[in-house]
């Protein structure tokens, strides 16, 4: 029983959880019961994949060690690529492709700075965000492009199933946390992310292709980003230079309060799904109990502080228990 209860202090999602489920009670009780309607639920799960996928990809990448900050940027870029190509006569498939081609080359981008030439992901990535950003402009001309109407929404944004509650998009989220999450948990690669995040000269010495091992995990949150940004722009039937704007910040606030570790090495795909939920909650509670949106950051800074704080006296709490050998 003991070795249970140490274990469970040791989760790194459990103020995450806890978190969420005294949110939901709140934001009920205040808003006479709308919050858990049917109809608002749908909202929330309908705009989660887009925060939630990208999230998937920053807090990997942040468990292998690193950060990428360029991610918001990247999320703008790569579906005004999409379109402005299709702008000029390129079918859905190609644009499509070949959007999410940059948006891996983004991330080797990130990945070669960082990696070869010795630059903090920081900075690399910090540079890129702005970079990455002047360019979706340049490329829409100052005018966003229009998005032809033939296509393929119901791939990405349509709504489907009993009540047409759930999104495609969130089918997609549920595809990618899958396997990102298996990946992680059961896969001798999810074995070298993590060491290469928490235990780098350890991991070398013992044969881990480290810089390998993080080049993929930039490109993989990179393309993430991207993809994220593609189902974003579907939904909304317009592409703006603005889009993607605060993202990174979000996904890396959705990862610290989901519990992955700043340091590296810690956390799970569960972590970041959970933080995603916890900001669309805030967002989505904050309107329904006509509190002044302006409030959303503050609580969202909060949050982060409230759950580094837990996660770290849990983690003393866990260790200070002892279990009979």
């Amino acid at each position: 029983m003991k070795a249970l209860f140490k274990r469970s202090l040791q989760n790194t999602e459990i103020p995450g959880l806890v978190l969420l489920v005294v949110l939901v009670v709140l934001f009920s009780v205040f808003s006479n019961g709308i919050f858990v309607s049917t109809e608002n639920l749908r909202g929330i799960l309908g705009l989660l994949p887009e925060i939630g996928i990208v999230a998937i990809g920053v807090a990997i990448l942040m468990i292998a060690g690193e950060f990428d900050l360029s991610v918001g940027s990247t999320f703008g870029l790569v579906p005004m690529v999409m379109v402005v190509f299709m702008s000029h006569g390129w079918g859905f498939a190609p644009a499509f492709g070949v959007a999410m081609l940059i948006g891996i080359g983004i991330g080797l981008v990130n990945a070669f700075v960082t990696l070869r030439l010795g630059i903090p992901s920081f900075i690399t990535t910090l540079g890129m965000l702005f970079m990455m950003r002047s360019l979706t402009v340049v490329i829409s001309g100052g005018f966003p492009p229009q998005i032809p109407s033939d296509v393929p929404r119901w791939l990405f944004t349509d709504y489907f199933g009993p009540g047409n509650f759930l999104r495609a998009s969130f089918v997609w989220l549920v595809i990618i946390a899958i396997c990102a999450s298996l990946m992680l948990s059961r896969s001798n690669f999810g074995n070298w992310i993590k060491a290469s995040g928490g235990q780098v000269a350890a991991a070398a010495a013992l044969g881990v292709p480290v810089m390998r091992v993080k080049t993929i995990c930039f490109a993989g949150c990179a393309l993430l980003a991207g993809f994220a940004g593609v189902i974003q722009s579907l939904r909304l039937n317009s592409v703006m230079s603005s889009t993607g704007d605060g993202m990174e910040l979000q996904a890396v606030a959705a990862s610290v309060i989901g519990g992955v570790s700043l340091v590296g090495g810690i956390g799970t795909v569960f972590s970041a799904i959970i933080g995603a939920l916890l900001i669309r909650v805030i967002d989505n509670g904050l309107v329904l109990t006509r509190t002044d949106p302006n409030w959303f950051k503050f609580a969202v800074g909060a949050l982060i502080v409230f759950a580094v704080v837990a996660n770290s006296w849990l983690q003393r709490l866990g260790k200070s228990v002892r279990v009979a050998g």
